[in-house]
């Protein structure tokens, strides 16, 4: 059996006749999300998540996945999300980013479409723009003093976080009520045109998570600077975005 899938929708049917097997009747959905749903997929570098949707009978018998879990984490199959449809429809206030993300890049392996019909207030989009900007500015803070400013952690700390901001950016294009560009190059250049930001820093961030260059120390430091600033920039923004 091969261990990482070329292409995502390979792995469609046998991903979706083994979720059937453990839950029958009670599976909704389940749904490709993240990169695998796009054209930033890396086979043998990119996990693959699914959203797997059950009903309240099959919620609470998730046991029976357990070892179709792990049999699919052994070919990059990140754990999923298992939800209820109500769980979501409830939760779009709370966590709205996550939600238009999913909206805005999936696609439907099986069943019913639970994303496509979700509404979100723009209040609390921003708000969450806000609150993640913020929290994230601290942990950078945080990650440079606890690695000393090094290279190869600075770079590890680059790789973790740059995806957050992908999200944060799809929120804000849609405070914008523009669509969102499917691929990060694009999605960051588009959220720099409508906010008047300074793209370069998070192109060149990209870059490192993709293995695209070759940086030394003192760059790298320079850059992790001009990082931070940016963030704190973007934070200021998007709190006076609130009146």
């Amino acid at each position: 059996m091969s261990k990482t899938p070329k292409d995502p929708k390979d792995i469609f049917q046998e991903l979706t006749d083994d979720y059937k097997d453990c839950f029958g009747d009670e599976l909704v959905s389940i749904i490709l999300y993240g990169s695998a749903a796009g054209t930033d997929y890396r086979p043998g570098k990119s996990d693959i998540n699914v959203m797997i949707v059950l009903t309240d009978a099959g919620i609470e018998n998730l046991d029976q996945a357990l070892k179709v879990v792990s049999k699919w984490q052994k070919r990059r199959v990140a754990i999923p999300l298992f939800l209820t449809e109500a769980y979501i429809e409830t939760s779009t206030d709370v966590f709205p980013i996550e939600y238009l993300n999913f909206q805005g890049n999936h696609v439907l392996v099986y069943g019913k479409d639970v994303l496509n019909g979700l509404s979100f207030n723009p209040e609390n989009v921003r708000l969450q723009c806000e609150r993640e900007i913020k929290g994230k500015l601290l942990l950078l803070r945080e990650a440079f003093m606890e690695t000393s400013g090094r290279g190869r952690p600075l770079k590890d700390v680059i790789s973790h976080s740059i995806g957050a901001f992908m999200a944060i950016f799809r929120a804000m294009l849609f405070l914008k009520e523009e669509a969102p560009p499917k691929e990060n190059r694009d999605l960051i250049r588009a959220a720099g045109e409508a906010y008047g930001l300074q793209t370069r820093v998070f192109e060149r961030l990209l870059d490192i998570k993709e293995q695209r260059t070759k940086i030394n120390e003192a760059e790298l430091r320079r850059l992790y600077k001009d990082y931070l600033s940016t963030v704190r920039h973007l934070s200021r923004m998007v709190d006076e975005m609130g009146g």
